[in-house]
């Protein structure tokens, strides 16, 4: 009879059922194949409306951040609100009181004057663009922005002062 030496009984082989763990894979690959289709893959862009006899449109709202740490809501080429970044309170008052006066004569935007099935609220125009220096950190910005949120704008976009004339 053959006994076995002490190495060979310490160094078995592991044998790892990897059976289940292929499966579990190829049940998430064809989740995710199945899912993949469904999310969405379109990015809307707003842009300023175009310039009308040479004069911004009057519909275009901007808070324009100053090198000075001052900010100001602009209307076409007038300004309307001015205030800090740390004392935003002005513009925000004022810009939500921009949207509620949309809203009182019926400024639509376009392509919704004839949607009357939508509500007052997603029938007007609160498109805000915020330019701001490359000076300015981010978190001075983002201050605004919070304050334009909190006004009701939606969407907001973002201008650097070098791609504006």
């Amino acid at each position: 009879m053959k006994t076995r030496s002490a190495d060979q009984t310490k160094s078995a082989p592991p044998h790892i059922n990897v059976t289940p763990l292929i499966d579990v894979l190829l049940v998430l690959l064809i989740i995710f194949m199945v899912i993949s289709p469904l999310k969405p893959s379109r990015f809307k862009a707003t842009i300023p409306e175009p310039p009308i006899d040479g004069k911004k449109s009057p519909r275009t709202l901007i808070v324009d951040v100053g090198r000075d740490f001052r900010v100001r809501l602009m209307r076409a080429n007038e300004t309307i609100a001015e205030g800090s970044i740390d004392d935003g309170g002005a513009v925000t008052a004022r810009l939500s009181q921009e949207f509620t006066e949309r809203k009182l004569i019926g400024s639509w935007k376009a392509g919704a004057e004839d949607h009357p099935e939508l509500s007052a609220d997603e029938r007007i125009e609160m498109t805000v663009f915020v330019k701001a220096p490359r000076a300015i950190h981010y978190g001075e910005v983002a201050k605004v922005i919070d304050g334009v949120k909190g006004a009701g704008a939606s969407p907001i976009g973002l201008q650097i002062d070098e791609l504006i004339d």
